[in-house]
């Protein structure tokens, strides 16, 4: 069995050849096909929250038989269950239904946050926009602000909620 040597500038050529042909998928992919974040005349709304529900059930205090029954080291008088409640969320824009979602509580007990992302593509203009979230167990949603937009092409409009800060908050 022998082994025949490459030419050398048959090798150099076969490279050559290799990385023009890379180079040149390269530049084609670099500006091809052309990609439009927005039409023209549309704007971006995009829903990002993370929330955690109120308790499933309210805290409790232990009878005096109860505590008497437990150890020294675990005799807490309030017992609060660890579960949340699923988080509901609405946003109309000018009457149309954008989002409509119930997130669950993340977590192996469900005792954390629902975290929601969605994002939906508008045409720009004045909007009217509804955001409505229920955290509680009970009742109908707990938190509602309403407000008129001007989303201009290309505009980005971020829904967001912040307990601490009030509720809903709406950023351009």
């Amino acid at each position: 069995m022998s082994v025949h040597p490459v030419n050398k500038a048959v090798s150099y050529a076969g490279q050559a050849l290799g990385y023009t042909a890379f180079c040149a998928a390269l530049a084609y992919f670099s500006t091809s096909p052309t990609y439009q974040h927005l039409p023209p005349d549309g704007a971006l709304v995009k829903l990002s929250l993370q929330h955690a529900g109120q308790r499933k059930e309210p805290c409790r205090e232990r009878t005096p038989e109860e505590l008497a029954k437990l150890a020294p080291n675990m005799r807490v008088a309030t017992v609060c269950g660890r579960e949340r409640v699923p988080v509901a969320v609405e946003i109309e824009l000018d009457g149309r239904s954008l989002v409509s979602a119930v997130v669950p509580p993340s977590g192996l007990s469900r005792d954390g946050s629902s975290t929601l992302y969605r994002r939906a593509n508008v045409t720009a203009g004045s909007h009217k926009v509804i955001a409505k979230l229920k955290d509680a167990p009970t009742g109908d949603f707990n938190y509602i602000k309403e407000i008129t937009v001007d989303l201009k092409p290309g505009a980005i409009l971020l829904l967001d909620f912040d307990a601490k800060a009030g509720g809903w908050v709406f950023r351009t």
